[in-house]
């Protein structure tokens, strides 16, 4: 007769970790294996210790299903350890009252997230990294949500926008941060409008043709607000207890909370973790924060003292399930030490990420746009940052020239490096829209900070909105950004070779400061596209420069039209035939003029 009860209550125990909405109940299952005990308490028990112990299992995890719980309730765990008793958050509750409040029992709904959507590929990608809280934020209210982001998605469509990088939407601490700080990494910030506010805006940006990438921060977790801390009162050396190294290794930037990427049950939280962006939620790619701290212990890989192998076990297996599961996923390194065995394949003894963030590409063009002699401007430089390629792809690279590091910390957004007081003087505005020809037209996947496009001052914060009325007195440069967009993913049909692998940079004048470099796919009319860019403050006339065919050569875009701006200097740049003239290294070549730090992209028509 036991044997038949205990192999019945076995039936009726449910599988998973967390909390489970189940049909007679609600199942509760934690890992806290140096407690002597726990029991769920919630606003269905009056958080009555006594009234709904769990189970001890076997691997220190405890369950319990309890009829009375339902969804919306809240609840915590009460643990005792010796003579020590507390409650702690659900590690993997999906929604909190906020990050130092109760757990709230939610059933997850990824059907809420529409239908199945089909990504862009890496090729045709066009990034806008956003952060939740200052996109867009109407008059009277405290901060941005989902809900007003998704008022702004038909905006970002008409911008040629087919991505958007989500700054971390994980609760954390108050209602205003970066979101680098998570304290409940499962639960969807409840100042943003929790989960169901996530899934509204993942399904309205698929709607709008627009996939949604998950800023992941597994680096380190908290430091404040952080209910993980000594989970079930055991710790050595004062530390973070069970979810984190209790030694030299827990030391990040941001605190002693690194995770402990070697014990197998925090490695199955993250992985966990980064499988239910994608599962219930619908997002279509995952980029994760600083993996160099991931991969080593004080930002020095490759040092035998620094080197954290288990945190590269920890991206290669979490890639590899990713990959496995949804091989359309995109999912982005940003490590800043430009390695390519980040982005090489798990096989091969990579990491397994499809792309990173590109150092070697933002650094330098900031650089040379920012420098106020001409003289100055290292072409050499931006020849390497065109050229640079992981693993002989060129698109396993993200480029840009702002984003929210880039943009603070120090530094401020690239038009008030160039002039300090006037950020949209003259000189500021052209020069930072050479850096958007730049990202545009260079190999790699281009990315765009929020507020970029309508020349944004100053620096990021997450308390400062961004001002709408931008795009009104900055139209012109608002409209660059559409046009650029535009010829990136060959809307038109003859600009094919931006989305192709190779690149030349064939054409460089060191004493007038003009670049040149050809684009193509598979070469030929409506492939090849020629790009050439004039970082000096006077005008370039008669440059000659080498394409690869006969025929005519249509300027598709010219940075100092005035179209893009009244002040600007309409400098001639016209179609022009070519001649059967060797020029660097190419067949036939070009006379082009240039406007002052202005940029041209010709093509021609497909045949």
């Amino acid at each position: 007769m036991s044997d038949r009860k205990s192999a019945v209550q076995k039936i009726n125990v449910v599988p998973g970790m967390g909390c489970m909405v189940q049909p007679q109940g609600t199942a509760f299952r934690v890992w806290a294996p140096h407690a002597d005990s726990v029991s769920v308490v919630g606003s269905f028990n009056k958080w009555d210790p006594k009234a709904c112990p769990m189970t001890q299992e076997d691997g220190g995890t405890w369950y319990a299903l309890v009829p009375e719980a339902e969804e919306g309730q809240a609840y915590l765990y009460h643990i005792r350890n010796g003579d020590n008793e507390f409650t702690r958050p659900d590690p993997r509750a999906r929604l909190m009252e906020n990050s130092i409040g109760n757990s709230l029992i939610w059933k997850p709904k990824p059907e809420a997230a529409g239908e199945k959507f089909t990504a862009p590929l890496m090729n045709e990608m066009v990034i806008y990294e956003m952060h939740i809280g200052s996109f867009h934020v109407p008059e009277g209210a405290a901060h941005g949500t989902f809900a007003t982001a998704i008022e702004k998605l038909e905006y970002l469509k008409e911008l040629g926008i087919n991505a958007i990088e989500v700054m971390p939407v994980a609760e954390f601490a108050g209602d205003m941060s970066w979101g680098y700080n998570p304290a409940c990494p499962y639960a969807v910030e409840s100042a943003y409008g929790g989960p169901e506010g996530l899934l509204a805006f993942v399904k309205a940006a698929h709607e709008h043709g627009i996939a949604v990438i998950m800023d992941v921060v597994y680096n380190h977790f908290g430091p404040s607000d952080l209910g993980l801390w000594q989970f079930d009162g055991w710790s050595e050396n004062d530390k973070g207890g069970i979810y984190f190294y209790n030694d030299h290794r827990s030391n990040t930037p941001w605190g002693d909370t690194r995770p402990d990427y070697g014990r197998g049950e925090v490695r199955t939280y993250i992985r966990d973790n980064a499988l239910m962006w994608l599962e219930e939620y619908g997002v279509d790619g995952l980029r994760w924060d600083m993996t160099v701290y991931i991969r080593s212990c004080q930002g020095n890989p490759g040092h035998p003292d620094d080197d954290l192998m288990e945190g590269w076990g920890l991206m290669q297996w979490v890639n590899e399930e990713i990959h496995a599961k949804y091989p359309e996923a995109i999912t982005i390194a940003e490590d800043l030490r430009d390695s390519e065995w980040l982005v090489k394949g798990t096989g091969a003894g990579g990491a397994g990420f499809r792309t990173q963030w590109n150092a070697a590409f933002v650094h330098p063009v900031r650089d040379v746009m920012i420098q106020t002699e001409d003289q100055h401007r290292r072409l050499e430089a931006l020849q390497s940052a065109l050229t640079c390629c992981f693993d002989g792809d060129v698109f396993k690279r993200v480029i840009y020239s702002e984003s929210h590091d880039e943009v603070a910390n120090g530094k401020a957004r690239l038009p008030s490096e160039i002039v300090p007081d006037d950020a949209g003087a003259k000189p500021a505005r052209q020069r930072a829209n050479l850096a958007a020809v730049l990202v545009y037209t260079a190999p790699g996947i281009p990315m765009i900070f929020q507020g970029q496009e309508f020349l944004t001052d100053e620096w990021f914060r997450d308390d400062v909105p961004l001002d709408w009325s931008r795009t009104e007195t900055y139209a012109g440069v608002l409209q660059i950004y559409r046009d650029l967009a535009r010829i990136r993913t060959n809307k038109d049909g003859w600009s094919a070779g931006l989305m192709g692998q190779h690149i030349v940079v064939h054409h460089v004048e060191h004493e007038c400061k003009v670049i040149a470099f050809r684009r193509w796919r598979e070469g030929g009319a409506g492939d090849d596209v020629i790009v050439a860019l004039n970082l000096g403050h006077q005008a370039a006339n008669d440059i000659r420069i080498g394409v690869p065919a006969p025929g005519l050569w249509r300027v598709r875009f010219h940075s100092d039209a005035q179209v893009y701006g009244g002040d600007l200097g309409d400098h001639p740049c016209v179609d022009t035939e070519a001649e059967e003239a060797v020029w660097d290294e190419q067949p036939y070549s070009i006379q082009l003029s240039l406007g002052s730090y202005a940029a041209a992209i010709l093509s021609q028509d497909a045949g």
